[in-house]
């Protein structure tokens, strides 16, 4: 494959965002090497990427930072042990390590009426199934209690 046809596969991309197998990476790992234009296309994508992702992205609120630190302050998140370097740079990214022992299910608040119309329906629609086809038991018990006493 020549350069042109590398870089329109797609292969980059997929390398970039982390989609790509392990075999794909060393095949572009060693491509990188050994033409330095695949290595100046992926710096102009990787920070075209990052560009891009940067100025659509949405900053959490800012409540989130003080419940963070209160659960770090509490023991509830441990800090990270391994601080990553990329491309050899000062800063560095670290990541904690969250656990959630939260036991119940969040649901949009607009999805809560319909769940419990939901589940109010199915009981009335269980009594009625039940009412029914203990009535037609009783209705079928008697229809053969009439024919026994019209029979002689």
């Amino acid at each position: 494959m020549n350069t042109k046809d590398i870089i329109e596969s797609g292969v980059l991309e997929s390398y970039l965002l982390g989609l790509s197998s392990r075999e794909e990476e060393e095949q572009v790992k060693q491509l990188i090497q050994s033409e330095a234009q695949i290595g100046t296309y992926l710096i102009d994508l990787e920070n075209t990427v990052q560009t891009y992702f940067t100025a659509s992205a949405v900053p959490p609120p800012p409540e989130t930072r003080d419940i963070i630190e209160l659960r770090v302050g509490n023991g509830e998140i441990r800090k990270p042990k391994h601080v990553f370097n990329r491309d050899k740079q000062d800063h560095q990214s670290q990541y904690l390590e969250i656990e959630v022992n939260d036991t119940h299910i969040k649901v949009h608040k607009y999805w809560r009426p319909a769940f419990i119309a939901v589940f109010i329906l199915s009981k009335i629609f269980l009594i009625a199934g039940l009412y029914y086809y203990f009535k037609s038991a009783n209705q079928q018990e008697e229809i053969n209690r009439l024919k026994t006493e019209i029979r002689p």
